[in-house]
């Protein structure tokens, strides 16, 4: 009820429902995209998923977050907001159209994946324009409601957007354009974003103040840095440091076992003539795991009233090293779903808690900073994990061997993290006058 009680405050304002209008449409269009991907990288009747293949293609979904993201701020205090989000939208459109063309007619190869790459680059700067376009479109007093519902929101709309593209392709009936369907439909959506930024004022989102060339390459040296201080100041403050740390090394561990995962589903589980199989088994399992989310979200509030957010993440990388000895025994669907419910329980158990850690014990004139490279180090943790697991893992996904490796660096990382955090006593250390 305080989520539609806060949109019927917001709603009122005419502005803000035409950028929330392209905010759900592009995001929508986002979701079936990224299945479209996902369902062509991964679950492709074409051709056996291979743990290589599998690695290619998040590093092409992933690097655009982690590369992209931290410089998407100057470039958007250049260019007229408004002009991102119909250029953006439309220049997605001609790549959505050319990647499905080249599916139906030569399959996944490098064009494609180079288009995709492009393609989730243009994203970040369109959510970025979304946010920075937000001030101009709601009163002051609201922003913080605003930022705080539209974001929501519009992942609630890529779901939508995912689950429709899942229904598409599920029932499209088999043919050589099969494959670019999804794709062509959320070409479409882009399109209806692309005319519905048109709705806006030229200037209406800003910025105010558009800097020269050389002004932007400074802005991005300045982002550089600025980057760079952030995470000496993280460091020596050492209780955020070792949070970040510690979630990195976690999104890193947890990605060998999500792509193990999706091996897994697609060809030990199902037949890996059957894609359409492989993607309900990768689906369900997907949605067990998640279950050991929603497990964490209630779970931690009471951990906190019991213990420090430091000893809940040692206790949730125990639970993950638990998941992992249990995948060791066999490759049975029960034993990997206990697995994946613990897995989940145990990365979103700890994200809370190192979110609760970076926010408590970084001085504010940092945060953003630190909040930058937290999005940098979990997705990059992700793309490493993703090239380690091509050469580690067979095709089948399950190995007796790698599940025992990961469940000795689980206890290892949770052992390191817990002598690190007595050393200090579990406070920051004070680095800035005002720390101090």
């Amino acid at each position: 009820m305080s989520v539609l009680s806060d949109l019927r405050t917001v709603a009122v304002h005419r502005d803000f429902r035409k950028l929330f209008a392209v905010r759900l449409v592009s995001q929508c269009g986002d979701g079936m995209f990224q299945v479209g991907l996902a369902t062509l990288f991964f679950f492709n009747p074409q051709k056996m998923a291979t743990a290589s293949g599998v690695a290619a293609a998040f590093a092409v979904l992933l690097l655009p977050f982690t590369v992209v993201g931290p410089f998407a701020g100057p470039l958007l205090d250049r260019w007229r907001r408004r002009q991102v989000l119909l250029v953006g939208n439309a220049v997605r459109v001609g790549l959505a159209l050319v990647i499905a063309v080249l599916m139906a007619t030569v399959g996944v190869g490098l064009p494609v994946y180079v288009l995709a790459l492009v393609t989730l680059g243009v994203n970040r700067f369109l959510l970025s324009a979304l946010s920075a376009g937000l001030p101009r479109v709601v009163p002051r007093d609201q922003l913080l409601m605003a930022n705080t519902l539209t974001p929501t929101l519009g992942a609630v709309s890529a779901v939508v957007g995912a689950v429709l593209g899942f229904l598409i392709n599920l029932l499209a009936p088999a043919s050589p354009v099969k494959d670019g369907i999804v794709l062509a439909t959320a070409a479409l959506l882009f399109g209806a974003a692309s005319l519905l930024a048109l709705r806006l004022g030229r200037d209406q989102l800003g910025p105010a103040r558009r800097s020269d060339a050389g002004q932007l390459w400074h802005d991005v040296r300045s982002t550089a840095a600025d980057m760079v201080a952030g995470a000496r100041y993280l460091t020596a403050r050492r209780t955020p440091g070792m949070g970040l740390g510690v979630m990195a090394l976690h999104r890193f561990l947890y990605g060998m076992n999500f792509i193990a995962l999706l091996l897994i589903s697609r060809n030990l589980l199902s037949d890996p003539a059957d894609a359409d199989a492989g993607l309900a088994m990768f689906a369900t399992l997907t949605g067990v795991s998640f279950a050991g989310n929603g497990l964490a979200i209630v779970l931690t509030p009471i951990a906190h009233e019991r213990m420090r957010p430091s000893s809940w993440i040692v206790l949730c990388l125990g639970i993950s090293a638990l998941s992992q000895a249990l995948l060791m025994t066999a490759p049975d669907l029960l034993v990997i779903a206990v697995a994946a419910v613990l897995m989940g329980l145990g990365v979103q158990g700890a994200k809370i808690a190192v979110d609760t850690i970076v926010q408590r014990d970084t001085d504010d004139s940092y945060r953003g900073r630190a909040f930058s490279l937290y999005d940098v180090l979990y997705n990059a943790a992700f793309v490493a994990a993703a090239a380690l697991a091509a050469f580690s893992l067979p095709d089948t996904g399950w190995s007796r061997g790698v599940f025992a490796a990961l469940t000795a660096v689980y206890v290892a990382v949770a052992l390191a993290y817990r002598a690190g955090t007595a050393r200090v006593h579990d406070k920051p250390v004070p680095v800035l006058e005002a720390e101090r």
